[in-house]
């Protein structure tokens, strides 16, 4: 960015109206090129500077059915030296017991090979086994009642994956000028990984054994400016020797898209994000795309979606919530050699989440997060002046059934129906 103020204004003519897309969405990468494997550099951390927020995500659904997720997030303040916070959270359906702890560490680094990073307070070891899969080791002493040794392993058949090759596979870029672009969103997925380890909590020890994924984030500039809300769907079963459908999706802001219509309030009309994949017994099955909110949207022969049904209003948030929400996926599912082949794979998931409010009439609710409340101090302020925003997470914890079309050639072709559970979340920036 070019300087405090850029970010207040969008590309425009002296009457004030958009002359040009001053977003180019990872989404519009060629049908046939979407599946970019990972290269080591891809998971590295780059530590960057000015207002990024890059974060590393490791997800677990338990045998039990309980949740856990570690968390690394290095925030960038622009003036300011980064902050960087271990976070954790547990939650159990069937006792309702929540750990949720967010801790500033000191002394952060990463290590020789920049995929592995430590603090005082925690480790995490990168390692690729001989047989060829990969491994993530988290041991953390948060805090006097709360310790974490586990791992988190991908098998070398089960691709991760980002959208598009090369060093610029996963991004999306911001601005008319992608040489001097105003930021940038990245994403990288292990879809399915198995964990091991313990966790102690107030003294009792939680095994760690289950099902989850991966993913490596990188927000290049203010939230507030990046979208105005996000979707998140990790589901995960053990069926058909391990299923994964994974989905991220985000809505730009006002200040970002393609050129509005003639006489339209706004200059830009926000564009829709969505990436996603499957993966059936320890394969990568199918990567997904598309980009919405275009009225003439090239044809596109793969799509992910999400869809908020039954819109209530939640008095605690000021958000019109979903009491429904539904997730496709439609992609060309890949050959013996990872291409894509000319059949189709597909899935589905319809979720009844009941009334965003009160809080205890919505199914499977994890938390309602306040973000302000919880990232640093002077982010919070930073972004809380600035942009006057409010921004709320719902996640949910739920069993859930997917509906899912395999073709010949994939694991376990045919029709199936299958029991998961689903972790979702629904993010609302401002309206």
């Amino acid at each position: 960015m070019s300087g405090w103020g850029s970010w207040l204004s969008s590309e425009s003519n002296e009457a004030g109206v958009a002359i040009g897309p001053n977003f180019k969405p990872i989404s519009d990468t060629p049908q046939d090129q979407l599946l970019g494997p990972l290269s080591p550099e891809d998971l590295q951390w780059t530590c960057a500077g000015g207002f990024t927020t890059e974060t590393q995500t490791w997800y677990s659904i338990l045998e039990d059915g309980s949740f856990a997720a570690s968390q690394i997030i290095h925030s960038a303040v622009g003036l300011w030296y980064p902050q960087i916070q271990i976070t954790f959270k547990y939650f159990n359906p069937k006792t309702g017991q929540k750990i949720w702890k967010s801790v500033n560490v000191t002394h952060f680094s990463k290590t020789y090979d920049k995929r592995s990073c430590k603090a005082d307070q925690f480790t995490i070891l990168f390692d690729t086994l001989p047989n060829g899969d990969e491994k993530y080791t988290i041991d953390a002493n948060i805090e006097a009642d709360l310790q974490l040794s586990w791992s988190f392993t991908r098998v070398a058949g089960n691709l991760g994956w980002k959208l598009g090759a090369g060093s610029e596979g996963g991004k999306s870029v911001f601005g008319s000028n992608p040489t001097a672009p105003d930021g940038y969103v990245v994403h990288r997925f292990w879809p399915r990984v198995e964990s091991s380890g313990i966790i102690i909590a107030g003294g009792k020890m939680i095994e760690a054994q289950g099902q989850g994924m991966f993913v490596h984030a990188i927000q290049g500039m203010r939230p507030n400016l990046v979208a105005s809300k996000w979707n998140f769907a990790n589901f995960q079963s053990k069926e058909l020797g391990g299923v994964a459908a994974i989905m991220m999706e985000f809505t730009t802001a006002n200040d970002y898209g393609d050129p509005a219509d003639p006489g339209s309030a706004v200059a830009r009309k926000p564009l829709t994000v969505n990436v996603g994949s499957i993966s059936v017994g320890g394969k990568l099955v199918t990567v997904t795309a598309s980009t919405r909110g275009r009225d003439h949207a090239p044809a596109s022969s793969s799509t992910s979606y999400v869809d908020h049904q039954d819109t209530e209003q939640d008095a605690d948030t000021g958000y019109n919530a979903p009491t429904k929400i539904q997730y496709g996926w439609t992609g060309h599912a890949l050959d013996a050699s990872n291409k894509p082949s000319a059949n189709k794979a597909s899935a589905e998931i319809k979720l009844d989440l009941g009334k965003p409010y009160p809080s205890t009439e919505t199914k499977g609710l994890v938390d309602k997060v306040d973000v302000l409340a919880e990232i640093p101090y002077v982010v919070r302020k930073m972004v809380n002046y600035v942009a006057g925003t409010k921004p709320y997470i719902y996640q949910t914890l739920n069993s859930a059934k997917i509906s899912l079309d395999l073709p010949a050639g994939s694991p376990s072709a045919g029709s199936h129906t299958l029991e998961g559970t689903l972790f979702e979340e629904h993010t609302f920036i401002n309206v």
